[in-house]
């Protein structure tokens, strides 16, 4: 088990001080300005080979020269029909090595459950790619999926696994038709919080769904694993009633859920508010602050959600398992985290672990949960580098079981 000190200049950092002190001098829109029918697609337009790129058009500022795209493309949902999704990839400069470049796929943590909370449409959203210099600059192909039902139309089934996966999976896909990448066939994941749980969903069927590609390394931040424990133990707490709020709205939307027996009636102004408002920047979360008060004070209906219909079997059927053994997996985990908490993330890398999958775990002292992205970054990518370039991983699991 390694420890590894907070970076206080991290590039989420920076990001938040620079959004933090324009906001002191005027409104700040985080949205960038972009064609909403970008997004859209007709129905049979999505009929065709997952990874296939439907539209495609050239964004700025990506870092150290790299050129990036905003993509549609064609993918599945989790009962093997044909969608739409939206997403982003960073291609370096220079010339790409013989087998291709590599590719890593970023999954993002939670930025909303509605359409225009798509990263994709963000304007700060080379920043919030952790890491994404460090792999642009080692010449990485970095691609960011951003999940059914975010930019494209929704409703986006928030923290469905199977849903996050394919999206990631036919993220790496899709970047290998794009001609100028020059993608090769490895890649690696990185996610963190709801992307640590689509990482980690994704390892789980990479071999079967995407077998033509090749997967040396999945790595986590402070991952969404147990979700029972998530909803039920973060109840009290302003950022576990946040997570509720968007997962019960999220799964009303998507399997057609009433909620006036589990919501009280007086707290279904407040779930409307959080699950319209994005997460991109510290503006963001000072307003979502405000939104969740009321819940406070009212909210469930039921003393545990995690006990009732449907949305029990829809939290276990979300949880990952175990991955292939031949799929090392570096996972980092804050100790001052109150959302995700340190003994829920030990407690699934104990279970990968007895599976026979070798595990990197660092502990990030006095890291919280918004922070573990960050903080995890540089070593995360200098772990993917290290399964790039064929060294054997490193095992963590003989000083945790």
């Amino acid at each position: 088990m390694r420890l590894c000190k907070p970076k206080l200049l991290s590039s989420v950092l920076k990001f938040a001080l620079i959004t933090m002190v324009a906001s002191t001098l005027e409104p700040v829109t985080l949205v960038a300005h972009v064609d909403p029918a970008f997004y859209q697609a007709a129905p049979e337009a999505m009929i065709g080979t997952p990874g296939s790129i439907m539209r495609i058009e050239p964004m700025r500022g990506a870092p150290l020269g790299a050129s990036a795209y905003r993509l549609l493309y064609r993918s599945t949902d989790s009962s093997n029909n044909p969608i739409a999704v939206s997403g982003v990839v960073v291609i370096p400069t220079g010339t790409p090595p013989k087998e291709g470049r590599p590719i890593v796929a970023w999954a993002h943590p939670t930025s909303g459950v509605v359409p225009r909370c798509a990263p994709s449409q963000a304007r700060f959203v080379f920043q919030t790619m952790m890491g994404l210099r460090d792999m642009v600059r080692r010449g990485y192909i970095v691609v960011a999926t951003d999940y059914p039902g975010l930019g494209t139309p929704g409703p986006h089934p928030y923290l469905m696994g199977n849903s996050e996966a394919r999206a990631v999976l036919d993220a790496v896909r899709a970047v290998r038709n794009v001609p100028q990448a020059s993608a090769g066939d490895r890649y690696a994941i990185w996610g963190h919080s709801q992307g640590g749980q689509a990482a980690l969903f994704a390892g789980a069927l990479a071999k079967t769904y995407a077998p033509e590609l090749q997967l040396v390394g999945i790595a986590v931040a402070a991952p969404a694993t147990d979700l029972q424990t998530l909803l039920r133990d973060d109840a009290d707490t302003d950022g576990g009633r946040n997570i509720t709020a968007m997962t019960l709205w999220s799964w009303s939307q998507l399997f057609h859920l009433p909620l006036d027996n589990v919501i009280e009636p007086g707290a279904m102004p407040a779930v409307n508010a959080l699950s319209n408002e994005c997460i991109e920047s510290p503006i963001d979360m000072l307003e979502r602050s405000r939104s969740q008060r009321p819940l406070r004070q009212q909210f469930l209906r039921v003393d545990d959600i995690t006990q009732v219909e449907p949305w029990r079997s829809l939290l276990l059927e979300n949880i990952p398992g175990p991955l292939p053994s031949d799929v090392p997996v570096f996972v980092a985990q804050g100790d001052a985290d109150r959302l995700v908490l340190p003994t829920v993330t030990q407690a699934y890398v104990k279970r990968l672990c007895h599976a026979g999958t070798k595990v990197d775990y660092l502990s990030l002292p006095g890291v919280k949960h918004g922070w573990a992205g960050a903080n995890a970054a540089l070593p995360a990518i200098a772990w993917i580098t290290a399964r790039f370039n064929g060294a054997a991983a490193p095992d963590s699991c003989t000083s945790i079981r």
